[in-house]
């Protein structure tokens, strides 16, 4: 990442660019080299300009172009990761890492039938270009490849980059001061997008000029290649909006191991906010949540809850060596560093004058205590944090009333162990929705 070293007063100094689009570029064909028509259609390219190139001929150029399938279909096989879809528009995640709308597939400016996907290595095929137009002019220019990307909360599309080379993809201003004396702690501007977007003024949409150059800021170019576009890309553990509509219910999964970094509790607390958005009968609120934050009260409830299970076990007629061992499948909750206890009130609800409707009465908020629960885990895994249900509460619940003082009316449903995921889940067991519906 390139670090900024310009004074104020250089800030202050007038800048002019020229920014152009170039013209007599024939249609690209595969295996033609695009820096060599670059290069023969604009001779007088200087040292220092940039080139910001439409990723489309690059992609013609490397036979990146399918026949014979549908843009859906295209769009399927490019896709590592569905991050949202509302009727035919799907934003999706490239292996790139690039996450845009249809995956970067793109059937304009293309033969009918045929569908163009993105280069496989957009840094690479910049790389490419680079080097040709140097080997033919003898100059040294900096090569932005874009495409058209879509902004989360604003309409419209602009240009941004999904290659680069001899340009630094990002200037990195943190640690330096604002003429007020305030430090710049965050401050990443994504130059490599700019260019994009500035190239894309001149080249349009409609115009089969598929290059610009912007000449006027040399000091933003490099002798080398430099790292190439993957410091723009935000890395998973680091973007807040990882999870889109369509997948974030999957984003829950059971984590066993858990590393001895603390919780936010705000974090939990605004799981539980979630929790109790679900639905319950009556208009209810059948949720409670006991949340565990000190480590004696962790232990002295998992102490007494083993031991009332040690006596369910042996009651039960189990040598000591299986109590052993099922005794130790309880150390998902021991280990975490973090417990919620999830109980179900049913406060709000009717008695009938039969046991049938009674009983449906309960479970009636017994489903809404999971939906509850439910919405807990998929908001806390959209915070960031594992965690695994675990039912052994149900069990016990005197003993768990006793130890938390809670009140009779309260019934513990299991226990939420919650921490930082130690290792990457295990992947889920293949599972067809068609096996689990019945249409009439």
């Amino acid at each position: 990442m390139s670090r900024i070293r310009r004074s104020r007063q250089d800030d202050r100094a007038e800048v002019r660019i020229e920014v152009f689009a170039v013209e007599g570029i024939p249609e690209v064909r595969q295996g033609d080299d695009v820096g060599a028509l670059i290069a023969a259609a604009r001779p007088d390219l200087c040292d220092g300009d940039i080139l910001v190139i439409t990723s489309k001929i690059l992609s013609k150029a490397e036979g990146r172009v399918r026949e014979g399938v549908t843009r859906a279909e295209a769009i399927r096989d490019e896709t590592a990761r569905v991050v949202a879809r509302r009727g035919e528009t799907v934003i999706a995640e490239t292996a790139h890492g690039f996450v845009m709308a249809a995956a970067g597939v793109d059937a304009s400016n293309t033969e009918p039938g045929t569908v163009v996907l993105l280069p496989v290595d957009p840094d690479a095929s910049a790389r490419r270009v680079r080097a040709s137009v140097r080997e033919r002019l003898g100059v040294a220019v900096g090569v932005v490849v874009s495409d058209t990307f879509g902004r989360p909360w604003r309409n419209g599309q602009t240009d941004m980059a999904v290659g680069v080379a001899g340009v630094p993809p990002m200037l990195d201003y943190r640690g330096l001061s604002d003429d007020h004396g305030n430090p710049l702690e965050v401050t990443l501007t994504a130059i490599a997008d700019e260019f994009a977007a500035a190239g894309d003024l001149v080249k349009g949409k409609l115009a089969q000029t598929p290059v610009a150059v912007i000449r006027g800021m040399a000091e933003y170019t490099a002798e080398g290649d430099g790292p190439g576009i993957r410091e723009v890309v935000r890395q998973s553990e680091e973007d807040m909006f990882r999870y889109g509509s369509r997948d974030v219910l999957f984003a829950r999964r059971t984590i066993r191991e858990f590393s001895p970094e603390p919780v936010d509790g705000a974090k939990v607390r605004r799981a539980v906010a979630a929790a109790i958005a679900a639905p319950a009968p009556h208009h209810t609120t059948p949720w409670r949540f006991v949340l565990l934050e000190s480590a004696e009260v962790r232990e002295k409830l998992l102490d007494a809850m083993r031991e009332a299970w040690i006596a369910d076990l042996r009651g039960d007629g189990f040598s000591e060596e299986s109590i052993a061992k099922r005794v130790r499948r309880g150390d998902v909750l021991r280990n975490a560093p973090y417990l919620a206890v999830p109980c179900l009130v049913m406060d709000g609800s009717h008695t009938y004058r039969d046991d049938r409707r009674n009983a449906a009465e309960r479970e009636m908020f017994v489903v809404a205590t999971g939906a509850g629960v439910q919405n807990f885990l998929v908001q806390l895994a959209v915070e960031g944090l594992g965690s695994a249900w675990v039912s052994s509460t149900m069990f016990c619940r005197e003993v768990v009333r006793e130890v938390l003082g809670l009140p009779a009316g309260w019934d513990p449903m299991g226990a939420v162990a919650i921490g930082r995921p130690a290792a990457p889940p295990r992947d889920r067991a293949p599972r067809s929705a068609a096996d689990f519906v019945v249409t009439l």
